[in-house]
């Protein structure tokens, strides 16, 4: 059948996820009777807790249900504000847009920011979607590779300084990372403003994960001197509250990019689900003890894995936060992801969909039970 469609050089100029690839590809393995352990979700194996599913019931049922105001209900935007300002950033409502995931709040931000032939700069291993992000917005990339620092930023900041200039629009931060669980310190954070204001540039701080970390403590960027007026914070409830499938984000920003922003806001999603963003309230006010658990949780199964690889050989740079971790292959990563889903039905990103090859990442948001029968498949199998 012929393709009548005359697509745009934009959508041409990304690919479709990687690590959505590898999940469709094992729930598909899985449809067809397979036992897959899958490591390569990025979403918390818990159930949303109790008290935010019982707030988003209630809120049906009391009908809320219509549009909300484009950049959010006032309750959650207060509630967004004084969470911010407990992290050290001087935020009001006025500065919140309330978005239907993280990831809109991302798009929202690049596309806000960027135009053609701008530059971003990016630091590796990077999550997926920045690229296809910046791409999307006509963006050109400048990366940063931390790989040889053991993925930490602090070591790689002459690299950095290297690296942007006074023509870099952007620099993309996210701490914790996804995909290798580091945490910057405030020490790399504050190389991260000194340049930001010698450049006169932009960052977006993506702290989705800040809630998830272990032995370091998390800092956010924009509580920084010199940096209120110049960084995007993203976060959202999907990780922490493990309510990936309720798509609820934000943005932070001033108040002058805030209405620029939510011009494209309302122009393309208008608003996040009204009954979400009340749930949304009862999440940041009243979970602190579900989300405690959590962490516990997965900073035990972090400590499992890197017995278990010590075990066998392999060495990791073990992470602080969120709750990935990467782990060293074969030269050819992407056939290395292939032979452990196809041979040892363990399904793993390849590194180099996030710029670095010959890692894969695991995610270890599965039970104790299933992460031990995955080394020990990879083992069977001469992959490790």
């Amino acid at each position: 059948m012929t393709d009548a469609y005359d697509y745009s050089d934009r959508i041409g100029r990304v690919e479709p996820s990687a690590t959505l690839a590898i999940s469709n590809l094992a729930a598909e393995k899985e449809a067809e009777g397979a036992d897959i352990v899958d490591l390569s979700v990025g979403e918390p194996d818990f159930d949303t807790p109790e008290n935010v599913v019982e707030a988003g019931k209630a809120a049906l049922d009391a009908g809320h249900t219509g549009y909300t105001s484009s950049n959010g209900i006032p309750p959650l935007r207060e509630a967004i504000a004084a969470k911010l300002r407990g992290d050290g950033i001087d935020a009001t409502a006025d500065e919140v847009v309330v978005t239907p995931g993280g990831k809109q709040a991302l798009y929202e931000t690049f596309q806000t920011l960027i135009d053609d032939g701008d530059e971003v700069v990016l630091l590796d291993p990077a999550w997926v979607s920045y690229e296809a992000m910046a791409k999307l917005a006509g963006g050109d990339l400048s990366r940063v590779d931390l790989a040889p620092h053991g993925f930490q930023l602090e070591p790689a900041l002459d690299d950095l300084a290297e690296a942007v200039s006074d023509d870099t629009e952007l620099l993309v931060v996210n701490s914790p990372s996804n995909p290798t669980g580091a945490v910057f310190s405030e020490a790399a954070l504050e190389g991260v403003r000194d340049l930001a204001v010698e450049h006169d540039l932009a960052v977006i701080s993506d702290e989705i994960y800040e809630r998830i970390v272990y032995d370091a403590d998390h800092v956010s960027l924009a509580s920084l001197d010199g940096m209120a007026d110049r960084t995007v914070t993203v976060n959202g409830f999907s990780k922490a509250y493990s309510m990936t499938g309720w798509r609820l984000g934000y943005l932070h920003a001033t108040e002058a990019f805030v209405g620029q922003a939510g011009k494209l806001h309302s122009h393309s999603v208008s608003c996040a689900t009204n009954f979400v963003q009340r749930a949304g309230v009862e999440a940041l006010e009243n979970t602190d003890e579900s989300v405690e658990e959590m962490r516990e949780a997965f900073a035990d199964r972090r400590d499992l894995l890197v017995d278990l690889f010590d075990e066998h050989g392999v060495d990791v740079d073990v992470g602080d936060g969120a709750f990935y971790m990467m782990i060293p292959v074969d030269e050819d990563d992407a056939d290395w992801c292939e032979r452990a889903i196809e041979q040892a039905s363990v399904a793993c990103v390849p590194g180099g969909a996030f710029n670095a090859p010959g890692f894969a990442r695991i995610s270890y948001a599965a039970s104790e039970e299933r992460l031990r029968e995955a080394v020990d498949r990879l083992v069977e199998n001469d992959l490790l």
